[in-house]
């Protein structure tokens, strides 16, 4: 089993419940609100890196696409753009799943866009299905890296490109002080103040604070059996998208 510092992170600490049931209900709880406050917190700039993540995947195979931690679809949906034969969202929280499915619903994309309830550490596919797998925001709440690194190697088809959109860290003076100031005391303000769940927004800048990022995830996904690694920065590396081959 993976021990990485990440994985003891958890958003209630005096709760016996394990990581993984303790992000079920997080997310659960902020479903409603999750949308707005994820546009209102970025000022949408999470948008424009979903569709550097999008045009990164214009010339794999058009066939099955898979999103992780799909939570309330909103990548699935732009992954939509790239015309596959099916796209199927996956997460553990049924409440980020339900604002998802009435998304699509409205766009009359049912029949293009799956969502399912699974979790990312044991999916419910065959070996070798997609052609292409992505996770934006979500890698980090795993409760066992390697176990969903594996899990995600094995469903895609050899040759197959994953994409991962995460959080890092900034390292530019005065950047990095400006936002550091801002993702640990504004963020969980703001997500207090208009959310269910004010704790959701401190686990955020601590469950970021404690994730590889850079180099080391890319070591950890070539650990893991991944190939053809890259890393690149975005917004002075408040973000960073990494690409990788089966």
């Amino acid at each position: 089993m993976s021990e990485y510092k990440h994985d003891n992170v958890v958003p209630v600490e005096s709760s016996k419940l394990n990581k993984k049931a303790q992000v079920e209900q997080m997310f659960d709880s902020i479903a409603p609100k999750y949308d707005f406050l994820n546009r209102f917190l970025s000022f949408r700039i999470d948008v424009l890196w979903r569709k550097r993540v999008i045009k990164l995947l214009r010339d794999v195979p058009k066939g099955k696409f898979l999103d992780i931690a799909t939570g309330t679809a909103d990548l699935a949906i732009m992954l939509n753009q790239l015309q596959p034969q099916q796209v199927i969202g996956v997460d553990i929280s049924r409440a980020m799943l339900d604002v998802g499915d009435q998304k699509i619903a409205k766009l009359q994309l049912q029949n293009k866009i799956q969502l399912q309830k699974a979790d990312g550490e044991n999916m419910p596919f065959e070996t070798n299905t997609f052609d292409a797998a992505t996770v934006a925001f979500g890698i980090r709440n795993f409760e066992n890296l390697d176990k969903g690194l594996q899990e995600i190697l094995r469903v895609l088809k050899p040759g197959a490109t994953f994409v991962i959109l995460e959080f890092s860290k900034v390292k530019t003076f005065p950047i990095k002080q400006l936002y550091q100031f801002y993702f640990r005391y504004i963020t969980p303000a703001i997500g207090k103040l208009l959310s269910a769940n004010g704790g959701a927004y401190n686990y955020l800048p601590n469950s970021v604070a404690a994730f590889p990022e850079g180099n080391e995830m890319l070591a950890i996904l070539q650990n893991n059996g991944f190939k053809n690694t890259t890393c690149t920065p975005l917004s002075f590396g408040i973000a960073s998208i990494y690409v990788a081959q089966k």
